[in-house]
């Protein structure tokens, strides 16, 4: 087995690894918070599991780009924008949307449509992550 080959392998357990994450954290982990749990509670939980949620999105991603740079330029770019994605949304949006929210959940009505325009971003952002992974995880299973 030739390193590209050691590296392609890597990169696609990478991959697999960040699109099963994704998928079970949004399908499974977070409608299960809020269905088994009172709001608050599910509220903070939620706040905790983020900042970790983004950072495996992260590393993961960037394992993927690293794994696939000499070999798969076209999937590293990919991966590179999924990391992207995953900082944009935990440094950036995740802080905004938090503060609107605090500000809603004290009575502030104007923060409602800020809120919910970053929350809805934030979900296409990872949705176009989670297709991204699987668009490269079918790439390389036709390679």
């Amino acid at each position: 087995m030739t390193l590209l080959e050691v590296s392609d392998a890597a990169g696609m357990i990478a991959v697999a690894s960040l699109f099963g994450s994704m998928l079970f954290f949004s399908c499974v982990v977070a409608p299960l918070v809020f269905v088994e749990l009172d709001a608050a509670t599910a509220g903070r939980l939620i706040r905790r599991l983020f900042p970790w949620y983004y950072a495996v999105v992260g590393a993961l991603a960037l394992i993927g780009a690293a794994c696939f740079a000499a070999g798969r330029p076209a999937d590293a770019l990919v991966m590179t924008l999924v990391l992207s994605g995953a900082v944009l949304s935990r440094q950036v949006l995740m802080p905004r949307i938090n503060r609107h929210r605090d500000r809603m959940l004290g009575g502030d009505a104007t923060a409602e449509t800020p809120f919910e325009r970053l929350h809805r971003l934030s979900v296409w952002i990872n949705g176009a992550q989670l297709l991204a992974a699987l668009v490269v995880l079918i790439r390389l299973a036709l390679y």
